[in-house]
């Protein structure tokens, strides 16, 4: 699966706080994500975060980035 840093991912399970989209902030062997819904940041091995996307959404805006 093809990932850019700003993707927007669906997850086939919603995080406890109720959202099913994250946005990518690293790319290598680690996926690093944040949830849209409140923030929380997760670090997945590439391998456990391929099994758990559902599909990409878009993109984010640069106005949405959080310093």
């Amino acid at each position: 699966m093809q990932v850019r840093i700003d993707d927007i991912v669906q997850m086939r399970k919603p995080h406890p706080c109720g959202s099913l989209e994250w946005v990518v902030t690293r790319v290598g062997a680690d996926i690093g994500i944040r949830c849209l819904g409140c923030g929380r940041r997760v670090l997945l091995p590439r391998s456990r975060f391929e099994k758990r996307v559902k599909r990409v959404v878009g993109r984010l805006d640069p106005a949405q980035r959080d310093g």
